[in-house]
């Protein structure tokens, strides 16, 4: 993997207002612009062609954020169609190509795996209503629009939407071989007769799909987590299995102590309490990692 130079243009020098994302030696582009701001993209060509667009609603809690992923070949007009008849909403971050070699068929096939991605990855909730249709493409146009997806990954995690990779993407039982030196290799946690798995990532903590968490909380458990606690349980994410609650899918914390609080249902040290399958502690692997 290389490192890639990405510049984003300030319309007016505020970090929130109206960017344009490009990444160099890509004929791609993106536009980000909050929703209260979206008629000053009537003065920018780069909106008014073909191109792919994510509709995005952020919350600032732990509420699970929402994605609509649209196509056409004149973004601009679509978006004014979509601000007077939907409202969830905040901000749009368009897709389209600098020397304008997206035709109607490439954006569709765009639209379609895009969709398909974020339906894998299941971190946004997709409010498109039907399931895109893929265009059909020749082999060399296929592989050219599967490289321009792979940009718009690096733009949209830059801009601060990861929605299109699972948290989790490689394999278990390899990370379980890595180096005791590392702190990306699964991480375990067992009490009470619970047993979890986790893994630190550059988004926080990652809680693995299969972990076993604690029926029962005390009173020292940090409310922030009751909360999620709680609402994990309503969506259907913590299901009772053996008196036990089973999580469903991968889940990302802030931090290893929120992770290992939810398992137990108890104030717990993360650091102390995930360990390696050699027993080693998180935060001794941590400790090692500076050393070294």
């Amino acid at each position: 993997m290389f490192g890639k130079s990405i510049k984003i243009y300030l319309s007016d020098g505020s970090p929130s207002g109206l960017r344009h994302v490009e990444i160099a030696n890509w004929s791609g582009q993106a536009i980000a612009c909050p929703r209260r701001r979206l008629s000053e993209l009537k003065n920018w060509n780069e909106a008014q062609c073909p191109g792919v667009y994510f509709l995005l609603e952020k919350h600032s809690t732990d509420g699970r954020n929402s994605v609509y992923i649209g196509e056409s070949e004149n973004v601009y007009r679509r978006l004014s169609e979509h601000d007077r008849n939907k409202d969830f909403w905040s901000e749009v971050i368009i897709f389209s190509s600098k020397d304008e070699n997206l035709t109607k068929s490439h954006v569709k096939f765009l639209e379609s795996r895009l969709s398909e991605l974020t339906s894998i990855a299941d971190l946004y909730s997709i409010e498109n209503g039907n399931k895109p249709t893929k265009s059909t493409l020749p082999r060399a146009d296929k592989d050219a629009m599967e490289e321009f997806i792979h940009n718009a990954k690096i733009v949209l995690g830059t801009l601060g939407h990861k929605f299109l990779d699972p948290l989790i993407t490689e394999d278990i039982s390899k990370d379980e071989k890595t180096l005791d030196s590392s702190v990306s290799e699964v991480l375990l946690f067992n009490v009470n007769g619970l047993s979890s798995k986790g893994k630190v990532s550059d988004d926080g903590f990652v809680l693995i799909r299969e972990s076993e968490i604690s029926t029962r909380t005390t009173t020292s458990i940090p409310g922030k987590i009751k909360l999620l606690r709680d609402k994990l349980i309503l969506d259907g994410v913590l299901i009772e299995r053996n008196n036990k609650l089973i999580l469903t899918k991968e889940i990302v914390l802030s931090s290893p102590s929120y992770a290992a609080a939810l398992v137990a249902g108890t104030s717990r040290s993360g650091p102390q309490s995930w360990k390696n399958s050699k027993g080693k502690t998180l935060k001794s692997l941590e400790e090692n990692l500076i050393k070294n």
